[in-house]
């Protein structure tokens, strides 16, 4: 796989930036006052700004295939689908392999490139790599610039967040971000949401993990920020667990025709949730989770319940 070149001057003008964010001790960033923090004139939308469709699709593993001709085919069949219901958000990482270049093949076979919201992730140390990374999984997706850049699980956040700053004012980026999963670091994406200008934050949130209701999802809430929920069905161990039972009572009432819809809508029905990125390697699973986008989704008394009717099977 062939590395794409940055232009020099660019890459030392960034590559600058980063140093200087490398050498700006920790202690600052963490002092820094909240008013600081702005958040962002208008919800993340769509390049027509339309809003983001409630569900996204992830890459972690599923889009790792190499040079499987077959595999590769079968992603590409899974993003048709995807944007044939109404998908527009594709997420992906340096950490996944192949699944960069997955995707940007298939975007470009199908046709796609122009319509997708490309979010990616810098992830990389020592944060002065970062401008060759971030270039190389522009070149391997087909874009002209990514729609949203995160901070990967905050891998040098105080050197690489400076620099997709600097991308965003001159027009190469349109949103900023930092992602966590697992519930890992949430004091530290606290501090971040409230000391830095960020417009989107990942994070693990699902029927088996809500962590992220006690402070940061009403945060990302107070301050305007988008947050896409990762591994809504805990990467398949969730609905393992659900599907030994019968679907619940307010199944029905929620339109609801598997577990993965019940726990899906779940997810996407939080008031602070932007969207939700489950993984597939399968059409009619893609199909599925998109079907959830456009139906009705619980209130709040409703959400109450579905914990309630779940809780004794997790």
């Amino acid at each position: 796989m062939k590395r794409a070149n940055l232009d020099r001057r660019a890459c030392l003008r960034i590559g600058g930036l980063a140093a200087a964010a490398l050498a700006l001790p920790r202690a600052l960033a963490q002092t820094q006052p909240a008013a600081t923090a702005t958040p962002p004139s208008r919800p993340p939308t769509l390049a027509d700004g339309a809003p983001l469709p409630r569900a996204g699709l992830g890459s972690w593993i599923t889009f790792n295939v190499g040079d499987d001709a077959p595999a590769r085919a079968q992603c590409a069949d899974v993003i048709a689908a995807f944007f044939s219901a109404g998908g527009r958000l594709i997420d992906s990482s340096p950490m996944y392999g192949s699944s960069q270049d997955v995707i940007g093949d298939a975007l470009r076979r199908l046709g796609l490139t122009p319509r997708v919201f490309a979010a990616d992730k810098v992830w990389i140390t020592p944060a002065l790599r970062g401008p060759a990374q971030i270039e190389t999984s522009r070149a391997l997706w087909g874009v002209a610039r990514f729609d949203l850049l995160q901070v990967h699980n905050l891998l040098s956040w105080q050197a690489h967040l400076p620099v997709l700053f600097e991308m965003k004012a001159a027009g190469r980026l349109r949103y900023v971000g930092i992602t966590t999963s697992e519930g890992r670091r949430m004091r530290d994406v606290e501090q971040i949401l409230r000391t830095q200008p960020v417009e989107f934050v990942q994070l693990t949130y699902s029927l088996a993990d809500r962590r992220a209701e006690d402070r940061i999802l009403p945060l990302a809430r107070e301050r305007g920020i988008a947050v896409i929920a990762n591994r809504p069905f805990e990467q398949g161990a969730l609905l393992r667990t659900l599907e030994r039972h019968a679907l619940p009572p307010i199944a029905a009432e929620l339109q609801c025709t598997s577990w993965a819809q019940f726990a899906l809508k779940f997810v996407v029905s939080h008031p602070a949730v932007t969207c939700a990125i489950p993984a597939t390697t399968r059409v009619a699973h893609v199909r599925e989770n998109m079907a959830v986008a456009g139906g009705m989704l619980p209130d709040a008394q409703q959400r109450k319940r579905m914990i309630v009717q779940t809780a004794q099977l997790l």
